[in-house]
């Protein structure tokens, strides 16, 4: 599996114009993507403004083809000006624990 984090620091008075667009984002991802397993959305609980993405892909490949995507282009073009400041890490599984 394939993990990405993305953490936004949205401009305050732009907070509202982007939820709608990253709650689309997931969904789309979610939906139109086979090999997106989780796309989840989280805003921290003291600044609203700042939101904390949690992706999960079947492997680095499938996000590759997620930034290539034409609903991943129409979300980056509608918040481009919303953004302060955007930080994207990657990580590749090791080893996955479950418990039934």
């Amino acid at each position: 599996m394939y993990l990405v984090t993305v953490k936004f620091d949205i401009a305050p008075e732009q907070l509202r114009a982007f939820m709608p667009l990253m709650l689309k984002q997931a969904e789309d991802s979610l939906n139109k993507e086979p090999n997106c397993k989780q796309f989840d959305v989280s805003h921290h609980e003291d600044k609203p403004s700042l939101i904390y993405l949690y992706e999960i892909y079947q492997s680095k490949a499938d996000f590759s083809a997620h930034l290539e995507t034409a609903h991943f282009a129409t979300f980056s073009a509608a918040i481009k000006d919303m953004v302060l400041h955007k930080e994207v890490e990657c990580f590749e599984t090791i080893s996955a624990l479950c418990q039934s």
